[in-house]
């Protein structure tokens, strides 16, 4: 890279730490190109992605970030995971991290706070915006749904009286 390239490079990295809900760190010494691809798309499915890049030039383009706390972390060979869903990057990595033991979180930042790998773990349990859009979705169509039901059953106990009535009329 030239001079020209890596400046263009923080200055993109930069505006993707800006941008980004999360930013999780983590060494991925001794993966394979197999396994670094089937983690870069499982991180893409979830809206995420995935760099790797000199930890100088990433230190530069932290700065004046809210994750700027987490320079230290940037020794050796090291991975950005980023989404602008605040647990996507952490769910995707942590479930990777699991299946396999070369890649090992160090930490990461959500927002201007930093975590540390279990901060990472922890928010990585937690329901994605997804998931809880669906369950407060369920609780507001809850209560829409009893009420219906309260509001059609006496008009069911109407009708039944009335055919008890006419019923009763008919045999007589």
């Amino acid at each position: 890279m030239d001079r020209a390239e890596k400046r263009e490079f923080v200055t993109t990295l930069n505006e993707t730490f800006k941008a980004s809900g999360t930013v999780v760190v983590a060494h991925y010494a001794g993966l394979t190109v197999a396994q670094m691809n089937d983690y870069r798309s499982k991180m893409r499915e979830a809206g995420g992605s995935v760099k790797v890049a000199k930890n100088r030039l990433v230190k530069i383009a932290l700065q004046g970030t809210d994750a700027e706390g987490i320079s230290n972390l940037f020794e050796g060979q090291t991975l950005i995971a980023y989404s602008s869903d605040p647990v996507a990057a952490a769910k995707v990595t942590n479930d990777f991290a699991k299946g396999n033991d070369k890649l090992v979180i160090l930490g990461g930042a959500m927002g201007a706070s930093t975590l540390d790998a279990d901060g990472v773990k922890a928010l990585a349990t937690m329901p994605s915006l997804d998931e809880l859009r669906a369950k407060l979705v369920g609780m507001i169509q809850t209560p829409a749904t009893r009420i219906a039901g309260v509001l059609q059953a006496p008009a069911g106990q109407l009708a039944r009286v009335f055919g008890a009535y006419a019923k009763k009329d008919e045999a007589a």
